[in-house]
Order: structure tokens, then sequence, then C-alpha cells
């Protein structure tokens, strides 16, 4: 059957060519799929390859300005045709430390739209198998893929048994990486969150390193074509990414600082697709701080709570600080600018804010306090009723 030598060789020796010995992280491939004279998926007026590969390049060239000692290899730096199991091979042979596919999707159902992102495993769906199909049908353009492929079939369901028997000992750090880029995607671009998946993606099945594949959105919705298409947008869909990257490093290289996995695998038994958050980018007005004392005589900022500040049934925005996988505590070292830091749940985690302001331009002026105190990471959320809101219900509540 296809790959089983390989396989046999995996459970009796070990991963073949590399073997992680060290947290940090030193090498990274991003492979921008598709390309050449496989377009991938065809949009009312773009190419998926295209979009793949701006993306990537974006991507890269965040990662190599922000870490000099970070080495960024492409799969494709420009538009060309490059195997599935040749990806997973560069990705080996530099012996990477983390490997980024970089993909947009399609379906007939034109109101699907959104983001998700898949690890190596056997589907739990048959949409999950059926995206796997899309995806690994780009072997059909490769003059040798029977002989190549031992006679995989991408259309044959029965060929994806071989996945059952596949364990990968980077599951767990593959799952929580695409947890991070998930969470980005979803609070900093406003991209519809459709969760973290498994299937059986011929790219990623040979990798010996943390590896996911990304579908950054449908082509096949116009909403999601349309902001795809934009530089703007692929912008905001690379640094979603690297936002991702840069927490994922952090963790990886200093484990104090996740007690716990993002998502632990029973999650992935219970795939669901979550609301949109928008993106939130402003450029707030400066004014002076209200500030106190701390017994150390450091400033603190002082935000109002909701018993500061009459919530009622109108809007109320509020600075997130901090999201983590458990809970932390208001009292955090890490809160220590800060008095009064309010948490709440979403998505599984914990989040962290300050302030319960009743105006947009006056959580922004929080906003770039909140920044001034070294958290360049923070954003504006809404809430009603201390129920979180995304920003198209806001607009409809104040009659936008």
């Amino acid at each position: 059957m296809w790959l089983l030598p390989w396989l046999i060789c995996m459970v009796t020796m070990g991963m073949p060519g590399y073997a992680q010995t060290k947290n940090a992280i030193r090498k990274v491939v991003i492979d921008a799929g598709h390309g050449g004279h496989d377009p991938g998926a065809l949009g009312r007026k773009v190419k998926e390859k295209n979009l793949n590969l701006s993306i990537a390049l974006k991507l890269g060239n965040m990662i190599q300005r922000n870490y000099k000692d970070i080495r960024v290899i492409y799969t494709r730096d420009r538009d060309f045709f490059v195997e599935l199991d040749r990806r997973s091979e560069i990705a080996n042979e530099s012996k990477a430390d983390l490997f980024i596919s970089i993909h947009c999707n399609a379906n007939n159902l034109r109101s699907l739209k959104g983001a998700e992102t898949y690890v190596m495993g056997l589907h739990k769906s048959k949409a999950n198998l059926e995206i796997a199909k899309q995806e690994n049908a780009s072997i059909l353009l490769e003059s040798d893929y029977t002989s190549r492929y031992d006679g995989f079939d991408p259309n044959n369901d029965e060929s994806y048994i071989i996945f059952s028997l596949f364990q990968n000992s980077n599951l767990d750090q593959s799952m929580n990486f695409a947890a991070e880029i998930q969470e980005q995607l979803e609070e900093r671009v406003g991209l519809n969150n459709r969760g973290v998946r498994q299937a059986g993606f011929i790219v990623l099945y040979k990798t010996t390193m943390p590896s996911v594949l990304i579908e950054a959105g449908y082509l096949s919705n116009a909403s999601d074509e349309a902001f795809l298409m934009t530089d703007k947008g692929q912008e905001y869909i690379a640094t979603a990414i690297f936002r991702a990257f840069k927490k994922y490093k952090e963790k990886t290289e200093n484990p104090g600082l996740a007690s716990e996995p993002l998502l632990s695998r029973d999650n992935l038994k219970h795939e669901t697709t979550r609301v949109s958050r928008p993106p939130y980018d402003s450029s707030p007005i400066v004014l002076p701080d209200k500030k106190t004392k701390t017994p150390t005589g450091t400033e603190k900022i002082v935000y109002p709570t909701n018993d500061q500040a009459n919530s009622g049934d109108a809007l109320r925005f509020r600075v997130q600080i901090a999201s983590t996988s458990v809970d932390i505590g208001t009292n955090s070292v890490r809160f220590s600018a800060f008095s009064n830091v309010q948490m709440y749940r979403h998505g599984g985690m914990f989040k962290y804010t300050v302030g319960n302001e009743k105006s947009l331009k006056e959580a922004e002026q929080l906003l770039r306090q909140v920044k001034g105190k070294g958290i360049k990471d923070a954003f504006i959320v809404i809430f009603r009723n201390d129920e979180r809101i995304s920003q198209t219900d806001a607009n409809i509540i104040m009659g936008k």
C-alpha cells in the first residue's frame, strides 16, 4: 500500500531524517499551495495559487524582518509547480522546525465562508475528507503520480485508510499552533472561525516536524474572495499567521508560559463553526492617562469596572490585553500595570480586558494608553449586557 514501507520504518525506528533536540525554532518552511499548471481553487476573479503565494511571501518577510536568527525556506517563491511529496521533502531535508502550508478553499455551497486550519490525521467528517481530496488531487497533475504514490487515488475513499495507521508525534504541537492561527484569524482579521480540523493531506503526511495547512477563506464566497483579492486582506491574513507564529514560538521555547495545550485531542471530535469577529484597527487619540500610585510608587492605569459604569442595555467597549488557555487570574503579575482587570470566556479561552467605555472614541483612547504600557497587540472588544458581540451586531444596534 502507498507509503506503507515508510510508515513501518517510522513505527519501528522512529521518525526518519530529523528529530528535534531543542525547543528553539530556527528554520521555518512556508509552502504556497498549488502553482504553475495547478491553479488550485478558482474564484470568479482570482486563482488560488496566486493568493497562496502572495500570503506566503508576506508571511515570510514578516518572520525574517522580526527574527534575524530564523531562516525562512519557501517550497516555491514564484509561479511554478511543485509535487506534493516534494514539498514535505524540502521541509525534512532542511531539518525545519515548523511547516506552514497556505491555501484557500472553495465549495459548491457559496454561503460557506471563513478560515479553518488542518493538522494531519484521519478525517472525522465527510466535509474534511472532501477538502483533503481537493488538495490531494494536485497529484493527478504529476506525470508519474501512479508510480510516485504507489497507486494512491485521491478520489477513492479507500485510499485514505492508510491514514488511520498514522501516529504523529508532533500532533499536539501542530494542534496548538493551529489553534493560535484560528484565534488570530478570528480576533484580528474577522474571518469566520471554522475551527481546527484533522484530515489526510499528502503534503502533511511525511513531514517530521509540527505542520499545519491553512485554508484562509472560500473563493467560492463573494465576500471572502473580495477580501482575499486585496493587498490589505492578504496583509491582514499574513499578519495574523505571524502573530500566531510569534505566540507559538514563545510558548515552545518557554514551556512555562503554557501549562496545558490550547486544544485537547477531544476538542477535535466536536468541530464547530464559530461566529465571525471583525478586525479592530484604529489610530486612537492621545489623551492624558487616568493614573494612580501603587505601593511601590509606580504609576498604574485605572479603568472603570461594570460596578463603576451603568451598562444597562447599551454597548460597552473594552480593551483586551491577554488571552490564555488556563485562568491565570485577574491579579496576575502580567497585569501589574493595570487595575480592575476583568476576565471573560470566549472560544474556549480565558480573555482579559480593561475598561468599560461608553463610546468607541473613549475605547480608542484607552487602547493607546494600554499599548503605551507595553501591550502592543491589545485591541478593542464590544459588549452588550456583559456578553461580547461582533462589530456587525454593534453597528446594527447603533443604526449604522
